[in-house]
């Protein structure tokens, strides 16, 4: 890499640059500088990205600074070479940021495309990106391997040079899915040119070639273990014919042998897996596990692979390339038999021998399978031939012998089986068809280094080394025509030519040389030629080394790096010798003729498609032996490695012949997890694969190139005003002169700039350092004018509030010193009382406190008093009872000595009493005493005496009181017995009463209990609900608050279901709307499919024919009831020609006939399916109406016959007055022959003029009559169709009701009815199974009623007609009464309300018959009385001229009174008659030579449509069914023609999709029906359709506006996308917003030459050239505002699509400019007022993108802003647009990965399609609102400039 010299290093080496630094684990790391770089500085003060401070020492030697880091705005950008710094760690770097913040797979390096495997499967390879690629330049996407291929493609058409896609890489890298992808891009963007499907072809190749050669290792699950190199062929018209294959280097050791977690080749266990089919019974296979060949590797299965399913993908494309079942099973015979021969188990007989033990299972299997005999196998399976000068002898082998030999008759067979199937499916490629020029892909294998390298190692580094030194020329070759195209001087760089390399492996003497020169030897071996190579090349080349410590091994130095091959089975693998007896055993299999296929190539094989075959495939991979033995033992002579180089050889050539494109694909890690990336091996592929040195060579020179109108763009910022000049290539030479000084930093070209490495960081810096300056300048100036215009509004205000703030204060001052003097005053006096209160206060207080005091005291003298004085008390207490205590014991004891001695004194007494006692004296004393007591007694007694007798006489008279008193109580007693009696009965209840009382008392108490208990209880309660209501009172106000809550809340929720019922309708509304739309537009694509069959249908016609068809016509009843496809002339004469037909369709490819028929029959079941459901919905209409109808034909039929008869009559009469006035005439003319009656007589005149009115009236009698007939006829055809009219035109006119629907109540209301209908029809058929017998029998009834009478009716017209005209009229008459009568009695017994209802209808219809009646009888009499009158006068007329002349005075006298009889004038119906040989005229004239300028300049519009309706009315006034059916049919196919041959003119197809939606309408109004009525004049209904319906006809006419409406968005499309993604995205609408950034090589190597720039206002132009076309031709408005909703959705959808697929379009800035553009496009809406059309909607997705580019990206609110408001696009494209956001200046940020990983979790919930792109074909499914014309068709006049000269008016 180039570094950077002293001089810059002073300038870029400075505080805060970022450098590169190496590292061991992450091989580069970015560091800071915190200190400026000076000259002579031996380390750098450097910082980490994880503040970590390092100080890095520079190498003293080379004083090499580290790699400068590029700015932010480079990182990621799509091609490496446009970064400024070109050296490694910018090149790993921005492939990481890619890969893990972007998830960007694909990145450009120059000429090539860098891939990294995801091992993930991702959306960007679907129909919709090959679409957005295709055509598209290569720098103008984002990187893909589409984008290679299409730039490849347009190579061969625009340089007419072949080119090669070369695709190489590791394993596991996804090289074959690359190729794979290129190779299906080609199928696609370019088709095939026959209708072969070469293109399936190619790409069923892939599946063969995988199963047969891919295999998994441990670094791929699908690894392709051979390289092939596919050839696609392209005619001169660039559309795919064939395809070759050349493969290369099978590895074929992989069949016999598996390393640990590898399995062999997938064909192999898909045969497994599908052992249990019927037909794979025979190969008598089982499990993987069982077959030593297939459980090697210890892994049989591949997590999320079916093998079941892949052998059934691998059997289809077998069968596609033309390989035949009975072959299939062939090659999985050989396949099978090679399993078995891996089980062959090889006994040991001794050291030098080995035996097959008989009936080995395996080996019978083996030889059964391919034919031979057992015998044979086993014996030179274990024995071999020599053969020496003079003689052959067999040779025993030993065991490791025979089975090395047994593994290598199956790699030998399987590599003969590998070619054969490389052959054949070439052969299946191959086409007829001349080749043109073709692209190669190649999918090699890449670089490989491996612990243990051998000869496959070998031979793919080698191929590795070829392909890199033709990279190496094909890059600098490039470089070099850059610079000679740019005429800058031509300085040669210096890059690594690998050549040496090549040489020591191929030249003479070379390695290769040596080892076939060895493997001649008798006794060659490894350790041999490894010596000759040492003794070789060890001295003589520097890139050949010897191992230091092996003997058998050696050392190149290839480009990439330096490998240690091990001799080990070198030789071996190079001779791939195989037992020639084996051989011979295997090609004398008489069973297997495939086996015998495989092992003699000189004979031609056959073909399993049954042709002849080609050249085959070109592979040289194996050894191939020639016709004879002799020259086949020769062949196998050739060593694998001459022809590996010989093959390489050829290939090399094939590349210098072609125009290389190059894919790098690179594999992130070894352990396949999905965006995972190991920078070390990511750097080890880097330098492997070339990328690097692109990159070096690159840089060597100038890789940075400008335009210079980009680089003034860029970089106008560092120049004055001054510097500008209008050349902008001398003014950028002036700027760049005086920025850089050095002037071989950069080089001038013809048209750009060319910088070294380096120098645009460096203007970047520049611009950054002018940018930040500016934007400090812009900042410090608006800083200042926000702070001064603040300070101002600060100043103004703050004085205003201080002038208000002052006038207030003074107001407040002036009442404040008012109020201070009457405060003071108040205070005066308020302060006076309170004092004086308060003393007053005091002196209560102090004197209550005084008194409190004293009373204290008093009571606490007191208390002291009342204490002492108790306790005074208590002790005098206490001594008394401690006195009285001791007087007690005193006294007790006293006590006890005074009785002591008292009772010794007693005793001493009671001694001394006994003794006086004894003594008189002692008696006499003790009666003194009882002397006293006596004399007291006897007073006593006497005071009793005397009381006694007071007391007896008081008893004597109570004695006698109470003698009477108890005779009282007696007679009272008797009574108190019996009272006594009573009270005894009393006494009982009264115990009774008691004993109630007692329990009354205790019931009463108990009462008393609970009463007090209640009260008790009710006292509780009262609290405790006082408590309660307290409580209640509180939950109350909390519940009036949570009702006002609820109250709130259920607002909210009831203005939210409102809200949500809105929503719910709405997306309802639009569920109806999608369904009706997806059901419009599955049939309008059903439509497209149709037409592109048909225009296919007519080339392949064309082709076989020769010439136009003929067309066969058909009754209109016919072609009524076919369906809408009868209209085609092709179509009509299919049948005639069905065997001509199938005749030539036998030369043509049968897949491509079956598959026009399937499609066919497909589209007539969708059409017959859509039929009957439409007649399931119609048939309740049909039987709701099928009784009125027969109703209405008997209240009709008494009308219809009397017409009849009434017409018959007036045509009897008529005739009868013709012959009358024809006899008149032809006597009159005799006369006038006699000369009796001179022509010039005034009698002649008179006559004559009385003749001809005569004739006029006549002639108006016949129109009458004419009129009279066809409405007759109308009528009974009314009758007749009236079912079906109605079933057929109340349906369509519903389903064009149902188009017109746009409201959402009517499209609700149609679905409801929808689901109505269905439940009635389900009622109705439940209904209809069980009155289906008795309709059935009351219609048979009624259907022989009819018969009869008819019958009657039949005999009755035919007596009627023999009858005279008199007697007829009465006879009918008398016939309608009778009728009537009976019909009248039927009703009256059926109904009789009823009858006379109809009764009175009736009679009032025969009233006005019979007036009508009256009124022709009268019209009959005059006339006839006319007529009379008429023949008198020419009878007298003759009479007198018979007699002779007159005299001329009576001639005079006699004046003649000519009658006058009114001319009734003739108007115009409005309808045009044409003979019908002027037909095809007529369609000429006015369609197929019509130029719609002229017409819709000149012309009314529309007229076309209303000149052919006119003729259509005219047919149809007619009754010309043929006619009719020609004219549509005619008018239909021409219109289809004149659109096929001018299909791409714009007003063309505008002009036809007016006019045949007018003729449409005309169809519609002019119907009959009273839907398309309403709006129509009453002499518009009078010029309605009488005869015919012609529903079917509209139905195929709507179709074929569908058809047209297509074709013109189409044609409208190819005009608008050239100049979509130039006028919307590209151009700068506002100028000076985005900044052109630093561009790649692959933008400046454009593959087409610019043409110039489109703009928006080129769109708006071509808008409102649509538009006034569209109106110029009288296009219905609601049909422009849906051809504008269409044009708008593939602006915004191109535009976005665009948008995701270019990163360089993400950008803050490009989001302003789309947003600007998108404003000028609705701007245009609002000019031509379609506002309301759904085109502004349409562009809603991109106006979301605009606005996500421009809005913050960095915190969680911000995400939900942007889920928010990015509801028109899928999780995908927010994520891609979030991805892709890249800065245009330093002052923007990148969106950081965990921001997108936080809107990837708010969008999970999502459900919505997972495609990336818009889909850019959709077109919306179209409706014809029916719009009626107040044109009148009578006043409409033919110019002669149409040249319609022979249609008449009628």
């Amino acid at each position: 890499m180039e570094r950077v010299t002293a001089m810059a290093a002073s300038e870029l080496y400075t505080k805060r640059a970022r450098v590169w630094i190496p590292d061991a684990e992450e091989v580069w790391k970015s560091a800071e500088l915190t200190k400026d770089y000076k000259d002579g500085d031996t380390a750098l003060q450097l910082i980490l990205e994880d503040v970590t401070s390092i100080e890095h020492k520079l190498d003293p030697k080379t004083k090499n600074l580290p790699h400068l880091r590029n700015p932010d705005i480079l990182v990621g950008e799509n091609d490496l070479t446009a970064l400024s710094y070109l050296h490694e760690p910018a090149v790993l770097h921005n492939l990481k940021v890619r890969f893990m913040d972007s998830k960007l797979i694909y990145t450009y390096c120059g000429i090539v495309l860098v891939a990294i495997n995801p091992y993930e499967t991702l959306p960007i390879y679907g129909t919709d990106i090959i679409s957005a690629y295709s055509g598209q330049n290569m720098g103008d996407m984002d990187p893909h391997i589409f984008a290679v291929a299409e730039e490849a493609y347009k190579q061969m058409a625009r340089d007419e040079r072949n080119q090669s896609i070369i695709v190489s890489g590791e394993s596991g890298a996804g090289k074959t899915v690359s190729a794979k992808y290129a190779m299906r891009y080609f199928a696609t963007v370019s088709g095939s040119a026959s209708e072969t499907n070469v293109e399936e072809k190619v790409l069923a190749s892939n599946p063969i070639m995988e199963a047969i050669g891919n295999a998994k290792t441990t670094r791929n699950d699908n690894s392709s273990r051979f390289g092939k190199y596919i050839e696609i062929g392209f005619d001169n018209r660039y559309r795919i014919i064939g395809a070759h294959m050349r493969t290369y280097l099978l590895e074929k050791s992989r069949v016999v042998f598996q390393a640990d977690e590898e399995r062999n080749y997938h064909i192999f266990y898909q045969l497994c897996a599908s052992a249990d089919l019927p037909e794979f019974k025979i190969l008598r296979l089982s499990s993987a596990n069982d077959f030593l060949y297939t459980r090697q590797g210890r892994s049989p299965v591949i997590d999320g692979v079916d093998d079941t399913k892949e052998l059934c993908i691998t059997r289809k494309a077998f069968t596609l390339l033309g390989i035949n079942d009975s072959y299939q099973m062939g090659l999985f015979q050989v396949l099978a038999a090679i399993l078995h021969l891996g089980n062959v188990d090889i006994k040991e007989r001794d050291s030098d021998s080995c035996i097959i033990p008989p009936n080995n299972r395996h080996l019978t299997a083996f030889c059964e399978l391919v034919g031979v005999t057992y015998q044979d196998m086993s014996q030179w399976l274990c024995h071999r031939k020599l053969k020496t000068a003079t003689e052959t002898y067999v040779k025993t082998l030993s065991r490791l012998q025979a089975t090395n030999s047994r593994d290598a008759l199956s790699k030998h067979i399987y590599a003969k089986l590998f070619n054969w199937i490389v052959e054949h499916v070439n052969k299946a490629l191959i086409t007829n068809i001349k080749q043109h020029s073709f692209i190669g892909v190649l999918d090699i294998y890449g670089f490989e280094t491996f612990e243990i390298n051998s000869f496959e190692q070998f031979c793919i580094n080698y191929a590795n080394e070829k392909l890199q030194q033709q990279f190496n020329m094909h890059v600098f070759k490039l470089e070099q025509e850059e610079y000679m195209k740019e005429q800058i001087p031509w300085t040669l760089i210096d890059f690594y030519d690998n050549q040496p390399c090549i040489n020591l492996i191929e030249a003479k003497m070379g390695i290769l040389d040596l080892l076939d020169e060895e493997c001649k030897m008798p006794k060659g071996s490894d350790d041999s030629w490894a010596q000759k190579l040492y003794n070789t090349h060890l001295k003589t080349c520097n890139l050949f080394e010897k191992p230091r410590m092996s003997n058998r091994a050696f050392i190149i130095q290839h480009f990439a790096d330096k490998v240690e091959y091990q001799c080990d089975g070198f030789l071996e693998k190079n001779k791939d010798t195989v037992n020639e007896e084996q051989i011979n055993v295997l090609k004398a299999s008489k069973k297997f003729d495939l086996l015998v296929e495989l092992f003699h190539d000189e004979e031609k094989a056959i073909s399993p498609t049954g042709q002849v075959p080609g050249t085959g495939g070109r592979t040289r991979l194996s050894i191939k032996p020639d016709k004879s033995r002799d020259k086949s033992s020769k062949e196998h002579k050739k060593t694998v490695g001459c022809q590996f180089r010989n093959s390489l050889q050829m290939l090399m050539e094939t590349l210098n012949a072609t125009t290389p494109h190059y894919v790098r694909c690179i594999k992130p890690n070894d352990f396949k997890m999905a965006f995972s990336f190991d920078p070390k091996r990511a750097v080890q592929q880097l330098r492997a694969c070339g990328v690097l040195e692109t990159i070096r060579i690159s840089a060597a020179g100038f890789p940075s190139r400008w335009t210079y109108q980009e680089f003034f763009s860029r970089y106008r910022v560092l120049m004055v005003q001054k510097d500008v000049l209008p050349d902008k290539k001398l003014t950028c030479k002036n700027v760049l002169e005086k920025l850089v000084q050095d002037q071989d930093k950069y080089q001038f070209g013809k048209t750009k700039i060319f910088f070294r490495a380096g120098q645009v960081a460096y203007l970047e810096k520049l611009r950054a350092d002018k940018l930040r300056v500016a934007c400090i300048r812009i900042q410090k100036t608006i800083r200042c004018w926000l702070a001064r215009k603040k300070y101002l509004r600060q100043r103004s205000a703050a004085i205003t509030i201080q002038r208000f703030t002052r006038g207030y204060q003074a107001r407040c001052l002036a009442k404040f010193m008012r109020r201070t003097q009457a405060a003071t005053m108040i205070q005066k006096y308020q302060r006076m009382c309170v004092e004086r209160k308060r003393y007053r206060k005091k002196q209560a207080a102090a004197l209550a406190l005084q008194k409190i005091l004293r009373a204290y005291q008093a009571r606490q003298k007191y208390q002291t008093l009342l204490r002492e004085s108790k306790s005074v008390i208590i002790q005098r207490h206490v001594r008394g009872w401690l006195a009285r205590c001791w007087y007690k014991r005193c006294l007790v004891s006293i006590v006890y000595l005074q009785c002591c001695i008292r009772r010794m004194r007693a005793r001493r007494e009671l001694k001394k009493l006994k003794i006086e006692a004894r003594s008189v004296e002692h008696f006499k004393k003790l009666n003194r005493g009882m002397e006293n007591k006596i004399m007291q007694l006897q007073r006593k007694i006497d005071e009793q005496h005397k009381d006694n007798r007071l007391m007896s006489d008081k008893l004597n008279s109570l004695e006698t009181s109470y003698t009477t008193e108890s005779e009282r109580m007696r007679a009272e007693l008797t009574r108190l017995r019996g009272a006594e009696e009573d009270a005894k009965n009393k006494g009982n209840q009264v115990s009774s009463l008691q004993e109630e009382l007692e329990r009354l008392r205790k019931e009463l108490s108990t009462t008393q209990q609970e009463k007090k208990n209640i009260e008790d209880w009710t006292q509780a309660y009262k609290d405790k609900m006082e408590k309660m209501v307290s409580e209640l009172k509180e939950q109350n106000g909390l519940l009036k608050t949570e009702k006002n809550d609820l109250n709130r809340l259920i607002q909210e929720q009831s203005q939210q279901m409102n809200e949500k019922m809105v929503r719910a309708i709405a997306q309802e509304t639009q569920q109806l709307e999608t369904d009706l739309n997806e059901e419009r537009s599955r049939y309008q694509n059903l439509l497209t499919e149709h037409l592109r069959l048909e225009e296919k249908y007519d080339d392949l016609k064309e082709e076989m024919r020769g010439s136009k068809p003929g067309h066969r016509r058909r009754d209109s009843t016919h072609s009524s009831n076919e369906s809408e496809y009868t209209y085609n002339s092709e179509y009509t004469d299919l049948e005639e020609g069905s065997r001509a037909v199938e005749d030539v369709t036998r030369g043509i490819d049968t897949s491509l006939t079956l598959k026009l028929q399937k499609r066919l029959t497909e589209l007539e079941q969708e059409k017959q399916s859509l039929r009957n459901e439409l007649e399931n919905k119609d048939e309740q209409f049909q039987r709701a109406r099928a009784r009125d109808n027969v109703e209405f034909k008997k209240a009709r039929g008494a009308e219809l016959e009397y017409e009849s008869l009434k017409r018959q009559e007036l045509e009897s009469e008529n005739k009868k007055l013709k012959h009358d006035l024809a006899a008149m005439r032809k006597s009159l003319l005799g006369d006038a022959a006699t000369g009796a009656g001179a022509p010039g007589s005034p009698a002649y005149k008179v006559l004559l003029d009385q003749l001809n009115s005569s004739c006029e009236e006549l002639e108006v009698r016949k129109e009458e009559v004419l009129i009279l007939r066809s409405q007759l006829v109308s009528q009974k055809e009314a009758m007749h169709h009236k079912d079906e009219k109605e079933t057929m035109t109340e349906p369509s006119v519903y389903a064009d009701d149902v188009s017109k629907l746009k409201d959402t109540d009517e499209i609700k209301q149609a679905y409801v009815g929808l689901k109505d209908t269905n439940r009635l029809l389900e009622h109705q058929l439940q209904t209809q199974r069980r009155t289906h017998d008795s309709e059935v029998e009351t219609l048979r009834g009624e259907l022989q009623n009819v018969k009869e009478e008819n019958n009657r009716q039949q005999q009755l017209l035919a007596q009627n007609l023999q009858l005279p005209p008199e007697a007829r009229i009465e006879a009918s008459l008398q016939h309608e009464i009778t009728r009537l009568t009976n019909e009248n009695l039927e009703l009256l017994a059926e109904d009789p309300t009823a009858s006379q209802e109809a009764r009175v209808i009736i009679l009032r219809r025969m009233v006005d018959l019979m007036e009508q009646l009256e009124k022709q009888d009268r019209t009959i009499r005059k006339l006839k009385k006319q007529l009379k009158v008429y023949s008198k006068r020419i009878g007298e007329m003759g009479a007198g001229q018979t007699e002779g002349q007159t005299s001329p005075g009576q001639m005079v006298d006699e004046p003649i009174h000519p009658v006058n009889i009114p001319r009734r004038e003739k108007d115009f119906q409005g309808m045009l008659e044409y003979k019908k040989e002027d037909e095809l005229k007529l369609v000429k004239n006015l369609i197929l030579e019509l130029k719609p300028r002229g017409v819709a300049v000149n012309l009314i519009p529309g007229l076309p449509a209303y000149i052919l309706f006119m003729c259509l009315r005219h047919a149809d006034y007619v009754n010309d069914d043929q006619k009719v059916r020609t004219l549509l049919t005619s008018t239909i196919n021409s219109i289809k023609k004149i659109l096929k041959k001018r299909g791409d003119d714009v007003e063309t197809v505008s002009f036809w999709l007016a006019n045949t939606c007018r003729f449409l309408h005309c169809l519609k109004q002019y119907s009959g029906d009273e839907a398309f009525m309403k709006h129509n004049t009453s002499r518009q209904n009078e010029h309605c359709l009488s005869n015919f319906d012609l529903a079917e006809y509209r139905q195929v006419i709507s179709d074929l506006a569908i058809q047209i409406y297509q074709q013109l968005i189409k044609c409208m499309e190819n005009i608008l996308w050239p100049m979509i993604v130039s006028g919307m995205l590209e151009h700068e609408t506002i100028q000076g917003v985005s900044g052109v950034k630093p561009t790649g090589l692959r933008k400046r190597t454009s593959s087409i030459a610019d043409e110039g720039t489109y703009t928006l206002d080129s769109i708006i132009r071509q808008l409102n050239a649509f538009h006034s076309t569209m109106c110029q031709h009288g296009t219905d408005p609601e049909l422009i505002k849906q051809v504008v909703k269409q044009q708008f959705y593939i602006i915004g959808a191109v535009t976005l699509n665009n948008l995701l697929l270019r990163k360089d379009m993400c950008s803050w800035s490009k989001g302003m400019q789309i947003r600007y553009n998108v404003s000028q496009l609705e701007e245009w809406l609002r000019d031509k007022g379609l506002m309301v059309c759904g085109a502004k909607e349409t562009l809603e997705p991109l106006i979301q993108a605009a606005q996500l580019l421009q809005v913050k990206k960095k915190t969680d609110e911000d995400a939900e802003a942007i889920c928010s408001m990015c509801q028109g696009l899928t999780t995908a494209q927010i994520v891609k647009v979030l991805n892709l956001y890249t800065p245009v200046n330093e002052f923007e940020e990148r969106v950081s990965v965990a921001f997108i990983r936080t809107i990837q979790t708010r969008l999970r919930d999502r459900c919505e399609s997972p495609q990336l792109l818009m889909d850019t074909k959709m077109i919306y499914p179209v409706t014809f609102p029916f719009s009626p014309s107040s044109l009148a068709l009578e006043t409409i006049q033919i110019p002669s400039s149409l040249n319609l000269a022979f249609l008449t008016r009628v």
